[in-house]
């Protein structure tokens, strides 16, 4: 039985957590998974001075798996900062893999019909920069040093191709070599090594700034779009507003082992806390409910990859089914959608189970 690690969060991030467990149940999916619930909660985050993050990290390290629910950063100096940030590193979290893909009855922007996923550099750049200032008056002056690794480079380049490769896609875009050339330079040298060692992989790079003006007339082609940590941050919510609600998408965050094999998958919702949503049972629970599926993909178990395939078809349906939250101009509550959710599941997975004899 696999274990998964649930992080629970904040406000509304708490409650379609629990919306997402609800499918995960083995009454849905046909099998158990063993959970093992670490409290992320900024007040239990407060009471323990961050111990329950690194708790939750060590134990993702041991377990592989991990579901986290939106968390609240508090902004104040000297205050528990980011749960994320602190887990990113204790589990070498290396890429960060956001996918936007068309939801049925939602307009997307620029003819957009494939699916985008951004490829983000999970560590290092302009985040954890050292910044410091100088002088005083009009004269005073500020600074940033960022860095980036080689090695981080090339699980981003290595991930994103084989990606591509999965999503039938062209890797597409890069960063800005021509105007720092040793910095964002080495990204593009790993890009390019990683695209002669996949030669069945389209691969047109560009630009970062290119890639956003392209991405606006964009022929609908699949894209597989690799990117530093700022750039890759910024592009991962245009991208999914591209496709009409950043609702619509998971998000994951991978860690791998010498041969850029996956070590840790964490699924998360794209999404923060929404506290103006809280307690309404009104929120979109797309986002992390297709975490908890997209998660079922990596546990190569045969029932475990039909269960995560069930899970996107029935999110994808009852979207199209006309079954939406107010964000996408329905009116069903947050409970309702998962209901019918579950619904679809449970019955795909019997009517496979009984034509395909699994």
């Amino acid at each position: 039985m696999k274990t998964v690690v649930v992080m629970q969060g904040d406000q509304t991030g708490q409650e379609l957590l629990e919306e997402a467990l609800r499918v995960l149940e083995p009454n849905v999916i046909g099998f158990e998974i063993n959970f093992q619930v670490f409290d992320l909660s900024l007040e239990n985050r407060r009471r323990t001075n961050n111990e329950v993050v690194y708790e939750a990290a060590r134990a993702m390290k041991k377990a592989g798996f991990g579901l986290k629910a939106a968390t609240i950063t508090p902004e104040a100096k000297g205050d528990v900062g980011s749960p994320n940030a602190i887990l990113r590193k204790e589990i070498d979290g290396k890429v960060i893999v956001r996918t936007g893909r068309r939801l049925p009855g939602v307009t997307p922007v620029a003819g957009i019909h494939s699916p985008i996923s951004v490829v983000r550099m999970a560590v290092g750049d302009a985040y954890g920069a050292k910044e410091w200032r100088e002088g005083d008056g009009l004269n005073e002056v500020a600074y940033r040093t960022e860095k980036i690794d080689r090695a981080t480079c090339r699980a981003v380049a290595e991930y994103a191709f084989r990606h591509a490769r999965k999503m039938r896609a062209k890797v597409f875009g890069g960063p800005k070599y021509t105007v720092s050339p040793i910095y964002e330079g080495m990204f593009k040298e790993e890009l390019d090594a990683a695209a002669k060692r996949y030669p069945d992989v389209p691969y047109e790079p560009q630009l970062i700034d290119a890639t956003y003006a392209l991405l606006m007339r964009t022929s609908g082609e699949p894209l597989v779009i690799p990117a530093l940590n700022r750039d890759g941050d910024c592009l991962s919510d245009l991208v999914l507003e591209l496709f009409g609600s950043i609702a619509g998408s998971e998000s994951l965050l991978i860690s791998f082992d010498e041969n850029f094999n996956t070590k840790v998958v964490m699924a998360e919702a794209p999404h923060g806390t929404a506290p103006s949503l809280q307690g309404k049972n009104i929120a979109n629970p797309m986002a992390m409910i297709l975490a908890a599926g997209s998660l079922l993909s990596y546990f190569e178990e045969k029932e475990a990859t039909m269960a995560s395939r069930a899970i996107y078809e029935a999110v994808i349906e009852t979207v199209r089914d006309g079954i939406r939250t107010a964000d996408l101009g329905g009116s069903a509550t947050t409970t309702e959608f998962t209901d019918e959710v579950i619904k679809k599941v449970q019955t795909k997975l019997d009517v496979w189970a009984n034509m395909y004899n699994i």
